[in-house]
């Protein structure tokens, strides 16, 4: 297991039917309706003359366009409260590390991740208590298991370059 150092806020509490609930019905958001249409698209052929980053700028400005509109017609997305919340000191692949001895070994949690990734968001996931603060991670969302993943790249290459300047 290889962990690095990397700050990320989260709330979790015991794995049940309506954190399940909500983990599922997160899943779904993200196959939002622009979503499907840029991944119908994409499916066609028909952005592949399309700048991928100015793209998926589009997509996150159409996003927030979404979520402005929600906020003024008083749709507001109500999310459980959960009962534990921590900082994660550490990430990798398949683990993380939490900076409080909150989990008991072999429990199973979801939480919700504050992701420093583009666009910021909460990202659900379904985790096990492989000790008092070492998390093993079971479930993600495909889009969320790939940012994630992007996140652990880019911190991996932040320290290197770091390592680097100081020789």
């Amino acid at each position: 297991m290889r962990l690095i150092p990397a700050y990320v806020e989260i709330e979790f509490d015991e794995l049940n039917e309506k954190t399940k609930e909500e983990f599922d019905k997160l899943g779904a958001e993200s196959d939002d309706p622009i979503g499907q249409y840029i991944k119908l698209a994409k499916a066609r052929g028909e952005t592949k003359d399309t700048d991928p980053v100015l793209l998926e700028l589009l997509i996150a400005l159409h996003r927030k366009v979404d979520e402005l509109a929600a906020l003024i017609k008083n749709e507001e997305k109500e999310l459980l409260p959960l009962k534990y919340k921590s900082e994660i000191i550490k990430v990798g692949f398949e683990h993380f590390q939490i900076k409080d001895p909150l989990l008991t070994k072999g429990k199973k949690y979801y939480g919700r991740m504050k992701l420093p990734v583009f666009p910021p968001r909460e990202v659900p996931v379904i985790f096990e208590g492989m000790s008092e603060d070492i998390a093993k991670i079971i479930h993600m969302h495909e889009r969320d298991e790939k940012d994630y993943n992007a996140f652990i790249t880019a911190r991996e290459r932040a320290i290197i370059r770091e390592m680097k300047a100081k020789k």
